[in-house]
């Protein structure tokens, strides 16, 4: 017996016992084809079809999947490369993959617990020049009276970290019409474990402002009247502008967007909506409770459910799957927030740090009676407020907080949905 046993196709194998630890040469193993020598003409024809049609089809698969990835990487709008990734692969069904990495980076780089804030937060908080409450203002109060404002100066917010730093919590006025303060905000510690972190709180006048719920050209997508930006020749009176839900496109949002009389998903009952008037006013509430389709209802944004319902936070707001769970529902992340006051202004929220828990209890304080999530993680809160004084049909937009995208970002095309609110 030779050291192999010759095969039909010309490959070898050990002889039965093998061959290996007796010094007698590695095994060879079996090809899963014949070798091209025991093939016939017509056999060598048809593996060359089926190489190359694989070959065929694997080139196609490639270049498919580069050129959808590289229209995402190019499309128009401010978005940083990872967000654009991550929303390729939520188009492409592949959120889970997106789910899971954000999950694996928060694990590897978890927020700070405890420490300072830097000294640029220190130094925006403190920044309360001119700041002082108007006094016995309410919050809310904005009766004219002889030799007072009409919209007079918030009274301080109790933040939630004692003692409180100074400036902590004091309006300071971030845009202004006619000399009046319609857009106020200030800057809190969101808890006291994540000391070295902002969050910022905003206040709009309901009554002397009005606003507008913008499409995003992915996020509903379509087409509608109103573009997905905020083009020149439309920003005069432009004081604030604020970030969409979750995706309506992938359900994410548990609900839908209506806007120029189209619906883009279903508006759900039960679901928290922001609700847009002819008017120009907005409103807040459960779609079909506190807010329905009217022939007033010119917009509608829903997203999830409320989080402070009756001047309280909502008993199961430590649920984290009604929060966002497969998105770092349980953590602290950027978030961001939007309700309405009992006088019907408007309360917005943001933070660097927040989980649902912390995001609710910065509405309720600010005075918000009604109020829900909008949305998550570093790309997509937002909150900007807009400063004409030097050139009033194009005013200069500022980010309430440092995040991933510029301030300008809704002056070019929008991916997602947005609102801008302007003065009366």
């Amino acid at each position: 017996m030779t050291i192999a046993e010759q095969q039909p196709d010309g490959d070898t194998v050990d002889p039965p016992g093998g061959g290996r630890g007796r010094g007698r040469g590695p095994r060879r193993r079996l090809l899963p084809w014949k070798h091209r020598r025991n093939l016939t003409p017509e056999q060598l024809r048809r593996r060359r079809i089926a190489t190359r049609s694989a070959l065929g089809v694997c080139l196609v698969c490639a270049g498919t999947v580069g050129w959808s990835v590289g229209k995402a990487l190019t499309y128009p709008g401010s978005d940083s490369t990872e967000a654009r990734l991550a929303e390729w692969a939520r188009d492409h069904e592949l959120g889970f993959v997106v789910n899971r990495l954000e999950n694996v980076q928060y694990r590897m780089n978890p927020p700070r617990v405890g420490g300072t804030l830097s000294a640029d937060a220190l130094a925006r908080m403190k920044a309360t020049s001119g700041a002082t409450a108007a006094a016995g203002a309410a919050p809310g109060d904005h009766a004219a009276a002889p030799g007072r404002p009409l919209v007079p100066m918030r009274s301080p917010l109790r933040p939630p970290v004692s003692p409180a730093l100074p400036g902590e919590g004091v309006y300071r006025t971030l845009s202004s019409a006619r000399g009046e303060p319609l857009v106020q905000g200030t800057y809190v510690r969101p808890d006291e474990d994540h000391t070295s972190y902002e969050a910022a709180v905003a206040w709009i006048s309901g009554k002397y402002a009005r606003f507008q719920l913008h499409p995003g050209f992915m996020e509903p997508g379509g087409t509608f009247d109103v573009p997905p930006t905020i083009p020149k020749g439309q920003r005069t009176g432009l004081v604030a502008t604020w970030n969409g839900g979750f995706r309506i496109t992938d359900g994410g949002s548990r609900g839908g967007f209506y806007l120029d009389g189209k619906t883009d998903g279903e508006l759900r009952d039960g679901a928290a909506s922001e609700v847009f008037s002819k008017d120009g006013s907005i409103k807040v509430g459960v779609w079909g409770r506190d807010v329905r389709m009217t022939p007033d209802v010119v917009g509608v944004r829903q997203c999830l459910e409320l989080m402070v319902d009756g001047g309280k936070v909502v008993p199961d707001i430590d649920d984290g799957s009604k929060w966002g769970v497969a998105d770092q529902g349980g953590m602290f992340v950027p978030r961001s927030g939007v309700g309405v006051t009992a006088q019907g202004d408007v309360i917005m929220v943001v933070g660097q740090a927040l989980s649902a828990q912390s995001l609710a209890d910065l509405m309720q304080r600010a005075g918000a009676v009604r109020a829900m999530p909008l949305d998550m993680n570093r790309a997509w809160p937002s909150f900007m407020s807009y400063d004409g004084s030097h050139d009033p049909s194009d005013p200069v937009p500022t980010n309430i907080l440092d995040f991933e995208d510029p301030p300008n970002r809704y002056y070019v095309q929008a991916t997602r949905d947005f609102v801008a609110v302007y003065a009366r």
